[in-house]
Order: structure tokens, then sequence, then C-alpha cells
């Protein structure tokens, strides 16, 4: 079975999405083939994404009556591999594409079961030995012996999964035989090729970049055919060797490799148009980290690093969000090279400081060589790939703030604290309690014992200890508590210390209510709030001091606990979105002190709240970068929104490499920039079709504008609108 579209229905999006790019980010290098061009264009459309249908067929249950979880999931992979529509286009250079709609649901198809997420794979492990050796692991493992009725069930489980892929790659083969016989001329010579880079891999070791990149690209989609939304983690580091080792061999040239990577980046938009969520159509974690050391403190940096900066630049694909790690070792080059892309627009490359995450994993308990090795979970979140089962508990820090305010229970009587070291102690009493409650889920957390064979095998140690991914076979089981609305709290305690404590214009129950009937009749108090007193972002000690001491206090308070019943627990500072959710619970606990209304969205991860940060964009990176970010090994992210016409010519250019400079040198842990005129976004929301490939970022990935609610997208063009 396949499934495939006609080239000639996509000439009107290919000459759209042409026109657009050439209107919105004039001057981009053309590197690549117009081939290319036309076969991004018609994933960026969502031509694929909506061609794709649910299973039309279903496990035999008879015959799965009986068998273990992870056996049963394994036969529904069997089935998978064995029916699933093939798609190979005419054209492209990488082939293998997760044809399901259950997928992009974030379904194992035919299971019942969601699929796994949150994660980074071992790929590395199998462009190192294959799917072969993967195989004489497992069956190496079943010989020793001494395995219960679950450890047998999972390695069966295995043993069919890797003999599923073995068929999903046979179909494709049979497919390109087909094709290779029935075409003539250059689409000939294509298949041809691509047939030679896929008949070895992913069962062996590839030899070849072509191989490499094919081995990849196709153990990758085999997971995501099975719903699996893994990052890919350091795919430089992974495929620098095989290309320098064809260069030196006179196999290819860069431009031809470049041509292969865009080919990869393409088959990452298979997905657009599939279904539709608030948060966009790119929210798939198939996040990317370029550059930084290996393990043994080695430079990984390599031509695929410029290659892929070079393809997004030119394609402005969002789908693989991109993250780089700096130090103040980073080339010259790299720096430069990095604001290039960023300046036009999309968000889609943020930047890691490398020293401080290393540092905060070692602070953390991981070894050196462990925590150099470190990627993401498919959004920014730091773990080690391909050891490590994550999760994380985000909560509303600001709506505990609330609650001990006596915005909750409107009911009771308005508190009265007889200072403000007493608020501010009730406070910590809250948090400390909720953090109670995380570690008491962490405790079992690593127990559920969902069946995850597929992902399973690239995660050491499952095949060792013959357990599975969600059943303590990881070598590492991370649940990050994550705070969110910390710049909220910190300005709405200052605001309530200077009125209440300091300046005594009112008593506390008097600003309490004045909170709950939502500044009724008190305009000028809130606007006096909210003008002359100092925030977080602007780089004033005093608001920064109280935002220091809040991030001191709830780091200290998950550091009491960092490893419990084999689970750690890393901090992290982050909301992801939910400011948006959390508005409406907010609303229910009245006003916020900081001066804000019901319900209003405010500040996103460790951002200052949108409209205070009125300095510009070094003074909230000085703000941020006032705390420790060593304390919070999970990761905590400031996001900036700078306008184009800042970044343009040499001059801007040189401008926004200071500020990754200075982002190096001040020591922050995480940044995202996105380069995009607020008045734009308000046409493109008006305007949709005019901007069919307008990124944004919103958190841990980039999404196109279009596809975001009324609700999302209003919350990006809300953040501040910085100049440099």
């Amino acid at each position: 079975m396949s499934a495939e579209t006609s080239p000639g229905a996509s000439v009107a999006v290919t000459e759209t999405w042409v026109r657009w790019s050439a209107s919105w980010r004039p001057n981009v290098p053309a590197r690549l083939a117009d081939a290319t061009h036309d076969l991004a264009a018609r994933a960026l459309s969502g031509e694929h994404g909506r061609s794709m249908m649910e299973a039309e067929f279903a496990l035999d249950e008879a015959a799965a009556a009986g068998v273990g979880p992870n056996l049963r999931y394994a036969m529904a992979c069997r089935l998978v591999a064995e029916r699933a529509p093939l798609r190979i286009l005419p054209g492209e250079r990488v082939v293998g594409s997760a044809t399901l709609l259950e997928a992009p649901r974030h379904q194992a198809p035919l299971t019942g079961l969601s699929s796994t997420s949150h994660t980074t794979l071992g790929f590395h492990r199998l462009l190192q030995i294959g799917y072969r050796g993967l195989r004489q692991q497992v069956e190496a493992r079943l010989a020793r012996g001494g395995l219960d009725e679950s450890g047998l069930d999972l390695l069966h489980a295995m043993r069919l999964c890797l003999a599923a892929a073995a068929t999903w790659h046979r179909r494709h083969m049979a497919l390109l035989d087909e094709r290779v016989a029935n075409s003539s001329g250059d689409e000939r010579t294509t298949y041809e090729a691509v047939r030679q880079a896929l008949a070895r891999v992913p069962e062996e070791p590839p030899a070849t970049f072509h191989e490499a990149v094919q081995s990849l690209w196709f153990a990758y989609a085999f997971q995501r055919l099975m719903g699996n939304w893994s990052g890919l983690g350091r795919i430089d580091e992974m495929l620098g060797p095989f290309l320098k080792q064809d260069l030196s061999e006179g196999r290819l040239t860069l431009d031809e490799a470049r041509e292969l990577l865009a080919h990869f980046w393409i088959k990452g938009c298979e997905w657009i148009g599939a279904i539709d969520v608030p948060s966009g159509d790119a929210q798939h974690y198939q996040n990317v980290v370029l550059s930084g050391v290996n393990a043994a403190g080695e430079d990984v940096t390599n031509e695929v690093t410029y290659l892929i900066l070079d393809v997004v630049e030119e394609l402005h694909i969002s789908d693989f969000p991109i993250a780089v790690r700096v130090s103040p070792r980073t080339p010259d080059r790299l720096l430069r090279r990095l604001a290039e892309v960023q300046r036009h627009g999309g968000g889609i490359v943020s930047v890691y400081n490398e020293d401080v995450a290393v540092e905060g994993l070692v602070r953390f308990g991981y070894s050196l060589d462990e925590a150099r090795t470190y990627a993401n979970d498919g959004c920014w979140e730091v773990l080690i790939p391909g050891r490590t089962t994550f999760g994380y508990l985000p909560f509303d820090a600001l709506g505990l703030l609330h609650e001990v305010l006596g915005l909750q229970d409107t009911s009771q009587p308005a508190p009265d604290f007889p200072s403000f070291d007493r608020l501010y102690a009730a406070y910590l009493e809250r948090l400390s309690k909720h953090l109670d409650w995380h570690h008491e889920v962490a405790d079992t957390w690593a127990d559920n014992g969902h069946p995850a064979p597929l992902v399973s095998l690239l995660v050491e140690d499952c095949i060792e200890r013959a357990r599975g991914y969600y059943d303590r076979g990881s070598r590492y089981y991370a649940l990050a508590p994550h705070a969110g609305g910390l710049a909220n709290v910190a300005n709405s305690l200052l605001a309530v210390k200077t009125l209440v404590y300091d300046e005594r214009r009112m008593a506390l129950p008097e600003f309490v209510d004045v909170l709950r009937s939502d500044w009724a009749d008190q305009e000028p108090l809130r606007r006096y709030i909210q003008t002359r007193l100092p925030c977080y972002g602007n780089d004033n000690d005093e608001a920064d001091a109280m935002l220091q001491q809040v991030f001191n206090d709830y780091t200290d308070l998950v550091a009491r606990v960092k490893e419990r019943r084999g689970v750690k627990r890393p901090c992290g500072i982050s909301t992801f979105g939910r400011e948006i959710e959390w508005a409406a619970p907010r609303g229910s606990r009245k006003a916020s002190p900081d001066g804000h209304r019901v319900g209003a969205v405010l500040a996103t991860n460790f951002s200052p709240s949108p409209g205070t940060d009125r300095e510009g964009p070094t003074a909230a990176l000085k703000s941020y970068c006032k705390m420790d970010f060593t304390r919070t090994p999970n990761g905590a992210t400031l996001e900036l929104k700078l306008h184009p016409g800042s970044t343009r010519g040499e001059e801007g250019l040189e401008a926004l490499v200071g500020l990754l400079r200075t982002f190096i040198e001040l020591r922050g842990f995480y940044l995202q920039i996105d380069v995009v005129d607020s008045a734009l976004l308000l046409d493109a929301q008006r305007h949709p079709d005019k901007y069919p490939n307008l990124s944004v970022r919103i958190s841990g990935w980039s999404a196109r504008f279009a596809t975001l609610s009324r609700e999302w997208q209003d919350m990006i063009i809300a953040r501040t609108q910085q100049t440099l």
C-alpha cells in the first residue's frame, strides 16, 4: 500500500510559499536546488499531513489474548509495519514516513495506549551498532536467563519490534525496486541512490554520510510511526564524522551534503496539517542540539553544524527546533552564523550556555563526562540522552501566593500578616507543601509499567535489566518540579511590601479587598503599581533582588530531595504555554498584586511579565542573569522578541552577536530570541492566508502563526517588542 499525491496539485502551493518567502525574508542565500524547494513547499503546505488517515486494520484479538502487555504492543508494531501506507515521493533523497493519523495524536496505533514523548532516545547507539547490534544484545540477554515473566515479555517484544522494523524496511526496498524499474533519467538515478543508501541501514552501522542520514531518519521515522515523539539529540556529533570521511575521500561535496540534510529537514514537516491544536502545528518535540563539547570535553562543531544552519535559513522550517550550545570558547564564525539565522525570525534557533548547564548537572550529581553529553527532552529541559526516562510537573507559583493572600477563598476574612517577613514565610510554607506533594508523586512515578518496548530498545539499560522505559529499566529516572509565574510572584511580593509594609498606604486586608474586587474604583492605584514600582526585567536591583530571594528559596526547597526511590528531582522553571490555562484559575483567585486584572495572561517561563520590561533587551538579560542557574539543573529560559529593523545590516548583526556574548558572559542558561514585528503579527492574525509559513517561537518549540488559536496568537503579540 502506498500513499502519494500528485506533484501537479502542489504548483499553486509552491508558488504561494515562494512568493511569501521572498517578500518576508529578502536576501536569503539560494544554495538548494529548485526541486528541493518544491518538496519543502509541498510538505509545509500540509499536503502530506492532510492525507493521513487512521489505521484501517486492527489486531487479531484472539491471537493477542493472554499475551503480556509489551508483547501485545509489539504485535501491533508488527502489523503497523506490515500494513501502514508507504510514501516515497519522486525526487526525495531520504525516505520513510510515519503516515498513520494516530501518531501526531500522541497515540500508539492499534494499542489503545498513549505514546512516549519528552525524551531523546539513543540514536547515537543505533548508528554505532545498527539494529543487528541491538538484536544481538537482546538475544544475549535472553540466553543468560534468570528472567521473570515481565522480563521475558519485554525482551520477546523487543525482538518482535526489531522484526517489525525489518519488515518496514523490506517494504520500502520493494517499493524502491518498483520505482527504479518504472522510471528513467534523473528520477531513476535518484531512486537508485536512495535504494543504495537504504539497502544496509539501519540493520547495519552506516558507512557513508548518505547512509548515516538515511539510517538516522529511518529509525526515527519508525519510532514516529508508532506515535513516539522523541528529540533527535546531537545530530552534528552523530553525523559529522561520516561527512568528514566522505569529504576526505571525495565521495561527495558540501553542496551535496547540504541537499541531503535539507531533505532530512523536509521529512520532519510531514505531520503539518494532520491535526489542529491551539498551540500550533509543530509541537512534536523534534528537537535538535548542535555544537558544544563531547564527553571528553572536545568541541564537536563541524561542517554539519553549519550546513544545518544553512538549511534552516533557506527553507525556514521550524519543525526541528534547534538549540546551539555556546560558551566562551564558541568560534566567532558560529556566533555570527547564529545571529544571521536568528534575524530571519521564527525563533527556530535558540542557545544554551553550555558551561552553566554542565556545571548545574555536575552540582546535581552527574559525572562530568555524562553532564557534557546533555541534550533535551523535546523542549529545552536538560537530560542525558538515551539513558533517561523523563517527566516534569509544572505548577503555578503565583497561584500559591494568591492562596496565601486569601484570594482563593473569598468567603473568609482577608489575612493580616503583621510583617512582610511573616507573609513571605507563609508563602514559603505553602511552596514547601506543594513540593512535598511532588516528591510523593515522584516516589512511585517510575513504577507504572506502561508498555514501550520500541522506545526501550534505544534506552540504556533496558535490555540488560530486562525492564522497560516506564518500569525502572532506564539508567536514570527524573521527574522535575517546574515553577511557573515567578516573575509575577516577585513583582507581586514587592508591590505588597512597598504599599502595605513600607509606605503603609493601606493595611493588608484592605489591599486584599481591592484585589478581590478586581481593582474596582482603584484604577489610579493599579496604574501606580504598574508604572511607578520596579519590576523584574529592567536591571533594577530592588526588583531583581526580590526575584533572587524567591529563586534561591525555591531552589533550596527542591534541593532538599535530589533523589529518592531511584527517581531524580532536578529543579526547573517553566510555563510552556500554561500561562494561558493558568489565567482562568488565577481569575477565580482574583486580581494579582502587581497590577494585573482578573484573568490576565502573565509571564512566560522565566521571562519578565509582558509589558513590564521597558529598558530594552540587554536590561532584561541582565536581570535574568542575576540568578545562579547551576541551581536549576533542569533549566530556566528567557524569551526576547526583537524588532526586525534593529537587526538589519552589519550594525544590527553585530548588536545581535553582542547580545549573545552578553548572555554567555553573564552566565544565563537558555535564551530564545524571536525577531518579528508585532505589527506584522497583527496583520497575519487578520490575513492568515498572506503568511503561510510565518513561524514564531512559542516556548520549547516554534509553530506557524496561522495555526495558533486566537488566544495563543494574542499571547505572542503581547510579548514586549524590544529594540537592540
